[in-house]
């Protein structure tokens, strides 16, 4: 049975006036009438009804919110994200489909929690006491810093808390940002803020035009949208040791206990690598002045060469920002690039390989283009079919980089050490052992600096963030 809250002063009030009003009952019936009182328990706690999680074949509605660490549209307008990739592995291991409800705003996405119209909420969510209070706390999966972000060229940038004393903030209302600085604006004196209903990522392009002064955003959101704006500046971090996770209804606690076991399950923590693999752990060290360059490049010359790369994409089906970011990584797009190695041209092609392409002048960007798409295609062709994406890309890319013979030897090396060859997670592990001389000297190939093409297919993926919203 379950056991009754305590008493408020309200409640024993009540209790005191039901028993003063039946005093001339017989004693059993005075027994009754105090133990049918004290249970009449109108806390919402005792009002929420236990609910069923869904039914195999069923639909499991989940609510969140458009964004790059959330759920957004890829460039082949199919869904993706961290959350998106969680819950839909989440939702197979039950036999559920998803039935998303896209939201713009946390608000937004706790309402549609608080009116029960979802059974999950996966949006980006801090799990915070006071969510705790409203809702049932599902698994966290994401570790986050709390981090206040301002326009590099601010000054002076608030770097400590007293600093924030007379600084414009604005923050995503109803956010976890907004109740951390609620909770410091009475410790220190001076510290002011306001929500706005936009989202966290749209309040920072507002901090990189200079329209606001600073705003706070979880880490995984500055690390992607950085990238874009690298005007901006991570002045302070402001809480750490959070973490994001799921959040559900009141009531729906056995959907939430199977949440927790499935996420803690190595199911779950596979999926909870394969998400900081594909999303999050490519992007190295900020650096203001290349992500500038390229961001400058991107007006001043990427127009030039768009076309080439588009009609690269239908002439050999690789998309044109992969292309357009291969090209960067290359040559920055400079159509006369020369390396000290010979290799030279917008794709920088080896002597060699142009003459195997029919390239004859490799300074000419459309025939460079052209060249190095087919090329590109040819190492993604001789790859097994089986080999899923985008693993199969980035091995490509690699033989690209190094050459096909080194990225068979590194494949056959994986399978020798136990490890995936058709994973790029592995093989990434695997490809710097071409350049130890325990390993290489058993090779078909021989040396290779190994460590190269990991570097090569990060830079790409890097800048690939970046071009592909630049091009349509």
């Amino acid at each position: 049975m379950k056991s009754m809250p305590p008493f408020s002063s309200h409640t024993m009030t009540g209790h005191r006036l039901a028993m003063s009003r039946f005093a001339s009952l017989p004693a059993m019936m005075l027994l009754i009438v105090s133990m049918l009182v004290a249970g009449c328990d109108t806390s919402e706690e005792a009002a929420v009804v236990p609910l069923d999680p869904p039914a195999e074949g069923d639909s499991l509605k989940v609510a969140t919110r458009n964004g790059p660490t959330t759920y957004y549209l890829d460039r082949d307008e199919l869904p993706a994200g961290p959350e998106h990739d969680l819950i839909n592995r989440f939702a197979a291991a039950h036999g559920w489909d998803v039935e998303w409800r896209l939201h713009e705003s946390t608000a937004e996405v706790l309402a549609s929690l608080e009116s029960g119209e979802v059974q999950l909420a996966a949006a980006g969510l801090t799990h915070l006491p006071s969510r705790d209070e409203r809702f049932q706390r599902g698994p966290a999966h994401t570790d986050i810093i709390e981090q206040v972000v301002c326009h590099r060229e601010m000054r002076p940038l608030p770097r400590q808390l007293e600093d924030m004393k007379g600084v414009e903030i604005v923050v995503t209302a109803d956010s976890s940002y907004a109740e951390k600085l609620a909770t410091l604006a009475n410790d220190h004196t001076g510290i002011d803020f306001r929500e706005d209903p936009r989202a966290t990522e749209i309040l920072l392009t507002a901090v990189a035009d200079q329209e606001l002064e600073c705003t706070i955003a979880d880490s995984t959101i500055v690390q992607v949208v950085r990238r874009h704006f690298p005007h901006l500046e991570i002045a302070m971090n402001l809480a750490s040791g959070d973490q994001l996770g799921w959040y559900l209804p009141r009531g729906h606690g056995a959907l939430a206990e199977m949440s927790r076991q499935w996420m803690q399950s190595p199911e779950g923590q596979d999926a909870i690598e394969t998400v900081e693999a594909r999303y999050y752990a490519y992007i190295g060290e900020f650096d203001f002045v290349d992500l500038r360059a390229l961001n400058r490049r991107i007006d001043d010359r990427l127009p030039r060469f768009l076309e080439l790369f588009h009609q690269a994409e239908q002439a050999t089906g690789l998309p044109a920002d992969l292309l357009a970011s291969q090209a960067y990584q290359e040559s920055h797009w400079d159509p006369e690039a020369v390396s000290p190695t010979g290799v030279r041209g917008i794709m920088m092609l080896t002597q060699n390989t142009a003459e195997s392409l029919g390239v004859t002048n490799r300074l000419d960007p459309a025939a460079s283009i052209d060249g190095g798409a087919r090329y590109l295609a040819d190492r993604h062709q001789r790859l097994p079919d089986d080999i899923p994406e985008p693993d199969r890309t980035y091995l490509a890319l690699a033989s690209y980089n190094i050459g096909r013979g080194h990225v068979l030897d590194a494949r056959e090396l994986a399978r020798e050490l136990g490890k995936n060859p058709d994973a790029w997670e592995d093989m990434k592990e695997v490809l710097p052992l071409k350049a130890d001389e325990r390993y290489y000297p058993q090779t078909r190939y021989g040396y290779a600096r190994g460590f190269e093409p990991v570097h090569y297919v990060q830079r790409i993926r890097n800048y690939l963030d970046v071009i592909s919203a630049s091009i349509d």
